[in-house]
């Protein structure tokens, strides 16, 4: 898979990520813990989505960096307020499931593009 590609696979994933995260939080009770839970849900979800996009306009290596690293703190707050969501028994969604292993897999991802930029970076500057 080529840059280009692997570019476009991931805007789409990192974006329909977020667009499931709101259909989620639709089918959440409507309780003040699932609506806490449910905003910051959202709010890290659809930033993944958001910075990964930027992740891909930059201009500079070392801007790629810093979108990337936003992305995957981002990816991983996600992924715990899924975990908190399925814990606390909030929804027991089947989607669940798929939502923490593609949030999984996308900071998976991200930790090893973050790695190979932060090589190049390093290798630009010696």
């Amino acid at each position: 898979m080529g840059k280009y590609d692997f570019a476009e696979t991931f805007r789409k994933r990192t974006k329909n990520l977020a667009i499931e995260i709101i259909k989620l939080y639709q089918t959440l009770p409507k309780t003040e813990e699932s609506k806490i839970v449910g905003r910051q849900i959202i709010r890290s979800a659809t930033s993944v989505a958001a910075n990964y996009r930027a992740a891909c306009r930059g201009i500079s290596q070392k801007e790629l960096h810093a979108n990337l690293s936003i992305t995957i703190e981002e990816a991983d707050e996600t992924l715990l307020w899924i975990e908190i969501v399925e814990k606390s028994e909030i929804s027991k969604s089947e989607i669940l499931a798929h939502l923490k292993t593609e949030s999984i897999e996308i900071v998976q991802v991200f930790s090893k593009a973050h790695k190979t930029v932060s090589e190049n970076i390093c290798k630009k500057t010696e």
